[in-house]
């Protein structure tokens, strides 16, 4: 199923997010994480317990680069903790240009 879409993934284990674009299927690149898929020395190779956190559903791929790069050029835990607990900050993403 084709997913576009910019996700967060968690890992419980070291209690860190990770932010991500997807023009595919979401959970297959989540298990991709998961199996080490993309590389041993990436970031989430680390572990492999990624669960999704947040998905946001995009209109294109652009899009979904753009909000990947917006969240992440916050650098805040808290940030991505807002983004679930209050969905207008997602809309303000949406309507955002960097």
């Amino acid at each position: 199923m084709i997913e576009i879409c910019c996700y967060i993934i968690h890992s419980n284990k070291l209690d860190k997010f990770y932010i991500g674009a997807c023009q595919n299927s979401l959970a297959d690149r989540i298990n991709k994480h998961n199996n080490h898929f993309y590389g041993k020395n990436k970031f989430t190779a680390k572990t492999c317990d990624w669960l999704l956190f947040l998905k946001i559903d995009c209109n294109n791929y652009a899009q979904a680069i753009r909000i990947e790069k917006k969240i992440k050029a916050m650098k805040s835990k808290v940030f991505i903790q807002n983004l679930k607990k209050y969905p207008e900050l997602i809309e303000k993403l949406l309507i955002t240009e960097i």
